[in-house]
């Protein structure tokens, strides 16, 4: 029988799945609908591109250059969607494509193009990634494995499984990092180069550009193997393909070398700037203050009107105890660009240290418009418990705790503070057993980082005439953070239907101070 659920489960999962896709023709595994697709990259876009240094605003007029190459392709292309094409504020040479037709270029890639054609070939490339689903296709086999394991579960358990689609908010940076299969990487390079013909490109540029980048990987060039290289892996038979497929069309076209070199003039001539910074950045990373500093004014002197440059001044003044002087950068920071998270979020930290709350709670705030983060609401929860408000600093903390990593163990170390009185049996699990007498046993945890004492645990049950009992257990001692402890409920013997019956609960709880 659970055979026969789980292999109906997958053909009706076959059938309502299959779909045509608009790019090759033919019969994909699709999930996700198209209206799902397109709020999932609309979603996701603004928060992707903020954590990956936000967009390049120094050269705005790069971004609307950017922009028409693209939407000259997306107008030839085979599926019609709100593209948008954005220039990202760094240096690692990538681009990607997020369902629903977001995608984005980085300052880094953009250095190493040579003319426009060139720039084609990228952002063809990309279009056809949005425009096959190959994003779409990717979230459809990973929920199909998620639908696989819980069609095990419905048929042995009858439980519901409506939840079978749950996205979480890593979502974007899993489609951007996933490393695409050979198909998908045929399709975008073969329909990528049909967008640049019908927009009328010369084909070389998607030649001459795979062959760069198979020349860098053969390099380990460590920049490009953390970028493009990382989802988007080179090889000589791309190379070769590339020439096949523009063998089968008419030589020559657009190739736009000088408009290419004058719209790219600035961040060519200001990449000495940028590769300062990113030095500096490391350099602050390694706790080497004056080198910083040295490579942040360096980096200055080469653009002065970056944000990112300003930031890490503010950063190293504020690692070298100089509050009031890196308050200063930042302030500067968001006069250039108010559109940043990270300038407003370590203001706002700053704000918090130097005991100016509500400017704290504005920068903090802004912050999280633009990409919420463990770090704010952690210290926003810090400012309402001071202030009072402890409904405020829980949501807070809760909000904090979803990160795995040390801070988000610190801010649900302070929510079990504050909550545990009030909602024990969050935080305490307990397992109910017999012993080897038979009689029954509860198995007391406690998995929070905070030691516990005062428990008392509330126990029902039906007696030898069905009658319901109704009796607290309180525990001895305190019960360490991590650990866990058996008790005796003092119930007596029982059958295995009445500990069936039996209902135990947290009753009361209090942290060690």
């Amino acid at each position: 029988m659970k055979n026969i659920l789980f292999s109906l489960f997958l053909v009706l999962l076959f059938l309502s799945g299959c779909a045509t896709n608009p790019v090759t023709g033919k019969k994909d595994f699709i999930l996700v609908s198209e209206s799902s697709e397109i709020d999932i990259g609309k979603q996701q876009y603004a928060p992707m591109r903020q954590s990956q240094g936000g967009d390049y605003t120094v050269d705005k007029e790069l971004t609307a250059y950017v922009s028409e190459v693209g939407q000259k392709l997306a107008a030839v292309s085979d599926r019609k969607l709100p593209y948008e094409f954005k220039v990202l504020n760094n240096s690692v040479p990538n681009a990607w494509a997020l369902p629903g037709g977001k995608i984005v270029i980085n300052r880094g890639l953009l250095t190493e193009l040579k003319d426009e054609a060139e720039l084609a070939a990228v952002l063809g490339h990309e279009i056809v990634h949005a425009a096959a689903r190959h994003g779409a296709l990717a979230m459809s086999r990973g929920m199909l494995m998620q639908g696989a394991m819980l069609a095990t579960v419905v048929a042995s358990q009858g439980e519901d499984y409506a939840q079978l689609a749950q996205m979480g908010a890593g979502l974007g940076a899993k489609l951007i990092t996933t490393k695409n299969g050979r198909d998908a990487e045929r399709e975008a390079d073969f329909y990528g180069m049909e967008y640049m013909s019908r927009a009328g490109y010369d084909l070389q540029g998607a030649i001459d550009l795979q062959k760069t980048f198979v020349k860098l990987s053969e390099g380990r060039n460590e920049n490009w193997l953390t970028g493009l290289f990382a989802s988007h892996p080179p090889s000589r038979e791309r190379v070769e393909n590339n020439i096949q497929t523009a063998a089968g069309r008419m030589a020559g076209g657009v190739r736009a070398k000088a408009r290419f070199q004058s719209e790219t003039a600035h961040i060519v001539n200001t990449k000495p700037a940028y590769e300062a910074y990113d030095k500096g950045r490391k350099a602050l990373g390694d706790g080497k203050i004056d080198e910083a500093r040295k490579l942040a004014r360096q980096a200055l002197a080469g653009e002065p009107r970056e944000g990112h440059f300003y930031a890490l001044l503010g950063d190293i003044e504020l690692k070298n105890k100089k509050p009031e002087a890196a308050k200063r950068y930042y302030d500067k920071a968001i006069s250039l660009n108010d559109q940043f998270f990270y300038y407003h979020l370590q203001r706002g930290l700053l704000n918090e240290q130097l005991g100016f709350t509500g400017d704290a709670k504005n920068d903090l705030d802004n912050s999280l418009k633009l990409l919420p983060t463990a770090t704010a609401y952690n210290s926003l929860g810090n400012i309402a418990r001071q202030e009072g408000d402890i409904r405020l600093a829980k949501e807070h903390y809760a909000r904090a705790a979803g990160n795995k990593d040390e801070l988000g163990k610190k801010a649900y170390s302070s929510l079990v503070e504050l909550d545990l009185a009030d909602h024990p049996g969050k935080y305490i699990k307990i397992r109910n057993g017999l012993n080897r007498q038979g009689g029954v046993i509860a198995q007391i945890g406690n998995p929070t980082p905070k030691d516990m004492k005062d428990l008392v645990i509330g126990v029902e049950y039906p007696d030898g005439y069905g009658r319901t009992q109704r009796i607290q257990k309180p525990l001895a001692g305190i019960l360490k953070a991590g650990t866990q402890e058996v008790i005796d409920l003092g119930t007596g013997k029982m059958s295995k239907e009445q500990l069936r019956r039996l209902k135990t609960g947290v009753i009361r709880a209090n942290v060690v101070n």
